[in-house]
């Protein structure tokens, strides 16, 4: 047997043992995950997850995600707890503890102080008869029935289960706290979601003399030096009152190069396109984006409740701006 088929081999197993544990946790999402959902839904606090070795690094992951997730959670290493970090939690938070052992002598070491602080505690163990596990309020499960390493020592399976189980707890609050797709958004303002989910359309638009736009009765010659001019591949035409009556863009050009138009004695009222398709200032630019795409085009007039064009954006506009 090849080298590579001994990797191959080895990886499979570590994923079937992993999947196995997972398997394994659904049976134990109980009475006791629901206790601990009320318990963190009903705090006036944080969530302050703790944790040792690889322990830790999956409450720091845990931490992280319920704090994106509408759940307020900052990781605090144990260790650092015993030398003045406990100072960071109050009474009114609740402390997530995870130890697969359920005995890790710097979380156990916390434990008086959390009592008697009466700080609410839940723990996360392997071993629900632990001495961690018996001082909280409410254990989750977490206990596997090996290691997919095969000397069943380095934490592998074990850690899958505490990170697939801190994963459940966080959505599970999100769903219970209504959490939003543009809450989520607030929590990523630099990410590619958050860029989508909070510009709005006049963050993006091009308005005051950036505006090109032409009245009816407008030659379509003098309208391609507006379109020329403003450098957006359309003009907005209104009515005398101001009002849109449509907008001319490269698209309608070409088509009316086709039908062999004089372009220097054709009005643009014969050849715009009347009306067209409109977006708000305060609308999403992703709703502005959708709106191009299912309709195919490649610019948009921006209008007021009035009817009045006050802006316009195109597609190279949201790819600048990150929307797309």
């Amino acid at each position: 047997m090849s080298q590579s088929t001994d990797l191959i081999q080895s990886a499979q197993r570590t994923i079937r043992l992993e999947l196995d544990a997972i398997e394994d946790l659904l049976q134990r999402i109980n009475g006791d995950f629901i206790r601990a959902c009320e318990l963190i839904l009903g705090s006036k606090g944080r969530v302050v997850v703790v944790g040792m070795g690889k322990s830790g690094h999956i409450g720091n992951k845990i931490a992280a995600t319920l704090a994106s997730t509408g759940t307020t959670a900052f990781f605090v290493h144990p260790a650092e707890a015993s030398h003045g970090d406990m100072g960071m939690i109050t009474r009114d938070d609740v402390v997530l503890a995870l130890s697969n052992s359920g005995s890790t002598a710097e979380i156990v070491t916390l434990l008086p102080l959390i009592k008697r602080l009466g700080i609410t505690l839940i723990s996360m163990t392997g071993n629900p008869e632990s001495p961690l596990a018996k001082a909280a309020e409410v254990n989750l499960d977490a206990r596997v029935a090996q290691e997919a390493c095969p000397l069943n020592l380095a934490p592998t399976s074990s850690t899958t289960v505490s990170l697939v189980l801190g994963d459940a707890l966080a959505i599970a609050l999100l769903e219970a706290r209504g959490f939003t797709a543009e809450d989520f958004a607030f929590s990523h303002p630099g990410g590619a979601l958050g860029r989508r989910l909070l510009l709005k359309v006049e963050n993006v638009m091009h308005t005051g003399a950036s505006l090109p736009q032409v009245k009816r009765g407008t030659s379509l010659r003098d309208a391609l030096l507006e379109m020329t001019q403003k450098g957006l591949g359309m003009t907005v035409v209104t009515e005398d009152d101001g009002r849109l009556a449509g907008i001319f863009t490269d698209g309608d050009l070409r088509r009316t190069l086709d039908r062999n138009i004089d372009v220097r004695e054709t009005l643009i009222d014969h050849v715009m396109t009347a009306n067209g398709k409109t977006a708000r200032a305060d609308m999403l630019a992703a709703e502005a984006l959708k709106i191009m795409e299912d309709h195919k085009i490649s610019s948009l007039v921006v209008i007021d409740e009035h009817q009045q064009p006050i802006g316009a954006l195109n597609m190279h506009d949201l790819l600048r701006a990150g929307v797309m």
